[in-house]
């Protein structure tokens, strides 16, 4: 029968694998942050006629905003047009602009934003900080719900294996979308916290019922060997893990192909996310409540 446990330096060896790339992608390349993090404008617009050179596009604002701006085809017909804070005078004026394009077609602007640098500063310090504030409470609560559980591991324990796995879930999206932002444009905004936010609920969720078992069986077979106990809860959840993730990736695969432009890249991390964060419940936290426990031992 396969065993979890016993193939746990497999699985082990992927993952820090994957979570060595994602830090190497995000120290090398960092994010592409959107406005909401850097402050600025951001024009959306489509056009009846296909534009085949985005210069054109740039070349009509840049006298008007003294730079040239950034250009992001989406869809067929549709542009986003990134620029630095400007005023609605200014807006007017580019969008004035753009409309005298030769053969562009009728223009439509669905969407304009802008946002100033202190604001921006100041979401990305609650960004980080919401994070970190979710995974101490995490370690709290999970410390809390295990409290009758103390042998052969301290209920604290759970909670900080759960963290590790959830930091797990996390750096690995991250790393997917430096390497997005990099090579395709992919940005990262308070979308993008919400959906990291979201993810550590799932997951934390998923491996909590799984170390749920685990204490079931404990005070049942105290007694038992801890090792063999884990892996039996990992086969009488595993059906249920993944199960649950099917469920909700069905429906955020086709949410993310066939949603708005401006939904893409939050769907995309968490179908990253939830991908990532089943196999963490499975294969990561639980062994590493093993290896936890043989370390212990060898201690004592």
């Amino acid at each position: 029968m396969f065993s979890v446990i016993k193939t746990h330096k497999i699985w082990f060896t992927l993952s820090t694998v994957l979570f060595a790339l994602s830090i190497l992608a995000v120290s090398v390349w960092h994010f592409k942050l959107g406005i909401d993090f850097t402050g600025g404008s951001l024009m959306e617009i489509t056009t009846t006629a296909p534009v085949s050179d985005l210069s054109v596009i740039e070349n009509a604002a840049e006298p008007i905003l003294k730079e040239k701006p950034h250009i992001q085809p989406i869809g067929s017909n549709g542009y986003i047009i990134r620029t630095p804070f400007i005023s609605e005078a200014t807006h007017q004026e580019v969008l004035t602009a753009v409309k005298k394009i030769p053969n562009i077609g009728e223009i439509k602007e669905s969407r304009f934003e802008t946002i100033g640098p202190t604001v921006s500063a100041e979401l990305q310090r609650k960004a980080i900080w919401s994070i970190i504030m979710v995974l101490g409470a995490i370690i709290i609560y999970v410390a809390w719900a295990f409290r009758g559980v103390s042998r052969p591991l301290s209920a604290w324990v759970y909670g900080v294996v759960a963290v590790i796995a959830l930091l797990h879930d996390v750096f690995i999206p991250a790393g997917v979308f430096a390497v997005l932002g990099k090579y395709y444009g992919y940005e990262v905004d308070t979308l993008f916290v919400t959906a990291l936010l979201t993810i550590l609920g799932f997951s934390v969720h998923d491996t909590i019922v799984t170390f749920d078992r685990v204490r079931e069986h404990l005070k049942r077979t105290p007694k038992a060997n801890f090792s063999e106990l884990v892996d039996q809860s990992v086969r009488e959840t595993f059906r249920r893990s993944i199960n649950t993730s099917m469920t909700v990736l069905l429906v955020l695969v086709p949410v993310h192909i066939f949603g708005g432009e401006s939904i893409k890249e939050f769907t995309l991390v968490l179908i990253l996310g939830i991908i990532v964060g089943t196999y963490s419940s499975i294969f990561i936290a639980c062994p590493l409540l093993v290896v936890w426990n043989s370390l212990a031992e060898k201690r004592r």
